[in-house]
């Protein structure tokens, strides 16, 4: 399969360039940055904000009548019902603030409620992972697949902790215990948009994380399907983008990945 760019990903990809150049300059001077606090262990620096709007303003001037749901400026509505950007500026701030360089700007096109357009782009490692509905997931020209394991004491899962403030800290602590007894690892890298795009990319086995937001994962939930993945919510279900838990996996893991985490919950519970 050759590798397909609609306009709109073309646009997508150019904004994401655009504003990631900046963000390079930004982590060069990590100390100069203005932060202010969104929330407990929640940071938002004034480089999220920023690349935030330089995204809008480029994806606007290129398709003005496209909606927006950000993870700053929240619901913006286009004269275009049918299409909308998904946009998380800076997935991994706590890494940028801490001078880590593994953050991603994550930008998705959803058209009448299907994810057709995706991009994670993190500028520090210039890794650029895109897919288009049917016709694939890319790392720069590189076709991605997800990784073939079947058993799970050769997996390598990813994760996230959910960090002080927030609820789930008994269940998190029983599904980590059961994946650390079962797999041969566990990641936890603070970047949910990066955590989905190694899971396209093979590198990791699974991922999975509850107390998520659409931008988030909107686009790598597109790329782990056009890897050949499986994503669901932690039930089980579809409800991937709106109900703020994720499994992602290949189709010979999940079941069983997805029964370890749940029976690792009903622990939790008694």
């Amino acid at each position: 399969m050759t590798k397909y760019i609609s306009p709109a990903l073309t646009v997508m990809v150019a904004a994401a360039r655009k504003a990631g150049r900046k963000l390079i300059r930004d982590y060069g001077e990590i100390e100069n940055l203005q932060v202010s606090m969104k929330g407990p262990a929640d940071f938002v620096s004034s480089a999220d904000k920023r690349t935030e709007l330089m995204l809008i303003e480029e994806l606007q001037r290129v398709r003005p009548g496209y909606g927006f749901l950000t993870e700053e400026h929240g619901v913006i509505e286009g004269p275009d019902r049918t299409h909308r950007f998904i946009i998380d500026p800076i997935d991994g701030t706590t890494n940028f603030l801490h001078g880590i360089p593994h953050f991603a700007i994550s930008i998705a096109l959803e058209r009448e409620q299907q994810m057709v357009s995706g991009l994670v782009f993190n500028p520090i490692t210039d890794e650029l992972y895109v897919a288009e509905k049917g016709h694939g997931a890319y790392l720069n020209d590189k076709r991605l697949r997800v990784a073939a394991r079947k058993e799970l004491n050769k997996t390598l899962l990813a994760t996230g902790i959910p960090f002080l403030g927030r609820p789930g800290h008994e269940t998190f602590s029983a599904e980590l215990s059961a994946a650390m007894a079962t797999t041969t690892g566990v990641r936890r890298f603070g970047a949910a948009s990066l955590d989905l795009a190694y899971v396209a990319a093979g590198r990791f086995d699974a991922f999975w994380e509850r107390g998520l937001q659409p931008w988030d994962v909107a686009a790598g939930i597109l790329l782990v399907k056009e890897a050949g993945g499986v994503v669901t919510d932690l039930n089980g279900g579809t409800d991937t983008l709106t109900g703020g838990t994720i499994l992602a996996t290949n189709e010979h893991l999940h079941q069983s990945v997805l029964k370890l985490l749940k029976d690792a919950g009903k622990t939790a519970k008694h």
